[in-house]
């Protein structure tokens, strides 16, 4: 049984794909593909059809991720269906996808920096609007979320 991760932000631009991108690297690294599958959207689709935006992406490869997904809205009913982790990027994310979503499936929505030794409670800033350290911040949120988030979902898999 493959456990299935869901990122999502607003736009599915900046940050939902970078922490797909993250969360894929070290899923990929630890020989984890065939057990864990990841995925990005947003709760708006304003930005549907679109690549990540080319700052996030550039930041990105610097570190070596690779930002391949193409933006797309939750769906809210497939999605909480198929995802066995729904992760939030700032609390206006949770709250909607509380709403978008049906009540049977909100046990599975989180916050990214619930995973985080160090942020825990805050939110992932949206970098679309500030400079080059905005995106790096949100960055270096992700890696330590993500280390977290795994070691969370590979004691699902023992």
């Amino acid at each position: 049984m493959k456990i299935k991760v869901l990122f999502v932000c607003l736009g599915n631009i900046c940050r939902s794909p970078s922490g797909e991108a993250v969360f894929r690297k070290l899923v990929s690294d630890h020989g984890l593909d065939h057990e864990i599958e990841v995925d990005s959207a947003g709760t708006i689709d304003y930005h549907e059809g679109n690549p990540a935006d080319a700052r996030m992406q550039e930041h990105a490869v610097l570190r070596g991720y690779n930002l391949t997904s193409i933006s797309r809205p939750v769906k809210p009913k497939r999605d909480g269906e198929y995802f066995d982790y729904i992760i939030a990027m700032d609390k206006q994310n949770k709250k909607d996808l509380l709403r978008l979503l049906p009540k049977e499936h909100h046990q599975k929505i989180f916050m990214m920096n619930d995973f985080s030794r160090t942020n825990k409670g805050e939110s992932v800033p949206d970098p679309y609007y500030g400079g080059s350290e905005g995106f790096e911040l949100v960055l270096d949120m992700l890696e330590e979320s993500c280390r977290g988030l795994l070691d969370a979902v590979r004691k699902q898999l023992s």
